[in-house]
């Protein structure tokens, strides 16, 4: 959860990023905070600018205006720090086809300065192949992890692109759609993963998603569209702040039960059922002061997809 009075590691201001021949910014003038060891989610609909804003963050894509700073660190001065505190699964694949899965991580662990290059993995530290079998095992990988790239299938690739952005235990974890292509167990196992190490060393995550329901756990969301921030906070905060909470009820003494609402000056709709919308009490309280004996009774709470939606189309609306 988001550490209260945090540190920002991430401090974004006024990013701006237009590319070539465009007519519209693909990021327009958007800031934020990113807490040390919050989950932060970034929310959006295709080309709404979020794989261009983390691009950015990353180190792989230059900005046209506007300051990024990463645990202090100014992006304009210090790209190669910044790029060894990030780990980041990108939407797209960036794998070496003609090496194997464990090569392809091996290289990727030299790269960041873990370990000094050996040709074969026998010659490896055993800190490093306990990792890559901890992982590998997780993800379902370890009878494939010296198989070739090109045997792998999508969501093998999926796997393997987790692996190697977990391999030098990251400060920030950049995840774009990262479950796309897993099944639900991979999935399942992939999150669970990452709860336990961002709890262990206090990691911050920043991800992008179509599955909603993983960012129903984020501190913070921001949504953005049309390269602008349309929405920012929490989760419940956006939805309270769109969507309505209710209690749907009914009773075989329905004309009893109104006039016990309307004594208690509760609003409600009449239909199908009698929707009572939840406003200065809560759902309990409304519950218990009903008398009548109900023959429905069902809580609505608002879902975070609910209340994304609802701000798309507003959004499209203006």
């Amino acid at each position: 959860m988001k550490k209260a009075g945090g540190k920002p590691i991430i401090k974004i201001r006024n990013l701006v990023k237009k590319y070539k021949r465009a007519t519209v910014n693909a990021v327009d003038d958007i800031s934020f905070e990113i807490n040390q060891g919050e989950f932060f989610a970034l929310l959006g609909p295709n080309g709404a600018g979020k794989t261009t804003t983390i691009s950015i963050i990353s180190t792989t894509l230059s900005k046209t205006s506007g300051k990024v700073y990463i645990d202090g660190l100014d992006l304009d001065k210090n790209p190669s720090k910044i790029r060894n505190l990030i780990g980041v699964i990108f939407q797209n694949p960036s794998l070496d086809q003609n090496l194997t899965a464990e090569e392809n991580i091996r290289f990727h662990a030299v790269l960041y300065g873990l370990y000094n290059f050996q040709p074969v993995y026998s010659w490896m530290p055993e800190i490093y192949k306990k990792k890559i079998m901890q992982l590998s095992d997780l993800l379902e990988l370890k009878n494939d992890i010296f198989k070739p790239i090109k045997t792998y299938s999508g969501g093998m690739k999926r796997k393997l692109e987790i692996i190697r952005s977990l391999i030098h235990d990251p400060k920030i974890l950049i995840l774009d759609e990262p479950t796309s292509g897993l099944d639900p167990l991979a999935r399942k196992n992939l999150w669970q993963y990452i709860w336990e190490t961002q709890k262990k060393h206090n990691m911050t995550i920043l991800l992008t998603t179509h599955y909603l329901e993983e960012a129903e756990y984020a501190d913070n969301i921001c949504v953005v569209n049309n390269g602008k921030i349309i929405s920012y906070g929490s989760p419940d905060k956006i939805k309270a702040n769109l969507i309505e909470e209710y209690i749907l009820v009914d009773a075989v003494d329905r004309e009893t039960l109104i006039g016990e609402l309307r004594r208690y000056n509760m609003p409600f709709e009449l239909g199908q059922s009698i929707k009572i919308i939840v406003k200065k009490n809560t759902a309990q309280e409304i519950i218990r002061k009903i008398k009548t004996n109900l023959s429905q009774l069902k809580i609505h709470t608002p879902s975070l997809e609910e209340a994304y939606l609802e701000l798309i189309s507003k959004d499209h609306e203006t």
